[in-house]
């Protein structure tokens, strides 16, 4: 019983949409009726400028690190526990309870996650990422890429099995939530970094 309620504890903590609180905050807006209508960083940045959705993606961030933090505080040596409240905070990041079930895309959360259950493939992933969106200026596209090169990168440094099907889930939800970017990205017609939603 304890560990179901830490999950649903996780859930509630990703269920906080910091896009679209400051959203509400600072301009009286739904984020999620303005630009490309994700309650994440990146339309943060479209629609509130660049101090805001600095703060939104350190703060969908750190939701990811404290579901892990508070996992292991109460189940220190239970790894199980770890990915299953990881998963249950990304979870609620997309689909908050609070928001009518409409949230982000959970790339911010889910790098807080995974960099604090497995470092290193987080990093490497994450370099190669970064390193296409600076090219490419498609964030979406270096989100995909993420999530693809995790399970890769986790078979490759030996992680634990969890960690690995937890990466797999991931990716699922990451290529489900980005399904109209990839449509866009097939198309030509995706939105670079720092260029307005059409």
């Amino acid at each position: 019983m304890l560990n179901l309620l830490l999950i649903v504890a996780c859930y509630l903590l990703g269920s906080v949409s910091f896009s679209f609180i400051f959203a509400k905050a600072f301009k009286g807006i739904d984020i999620r009726q303005h630009g490309s209508g994700n309650a994440g960083a990146t339309n943060t940045l479209r629609v509130l400028g660049k101090g805001p959705a600095i703060l939104v993606l350190a703060l969908d961030i750190l939701k990811g690190i404290g579901a892990i933090w508070i996992a292991r505080a109460v189940e220190p040596d239970v790894i199980s526990i770890h990915v299953l409240c990881g998963l249950a905070v990304i979870i609620g990041h997309n689909w908050p309870v609070f928001f009518g079930f409409r949230g982000g895309k959970g790339i911010a959360t889910t790098i807080g996650v995974m960099a604090t259950l497995c470092f290193m493939p987080s990093l490497f992933a994450g370099i190669i990422a970064l390193s296409l969106i600076a090219l490419t200026r498609y964030v979406s596209l270096g989100s995909l890429v993420f999530a693809a090169l995790l399970p890769l990168f986790i078979i490759l440094l030996g992680r634990p099995m969890e960690i690995l099907i937890a990466s797999i889930v991931i990716g699922v939800f990451a290529f489900y939530k980005h399904r109209t970017n990839i449509s866009k990205l097939l198309q030509g017609k995706e939105n670079k970094l720092g260029a307005s939603n059409k």
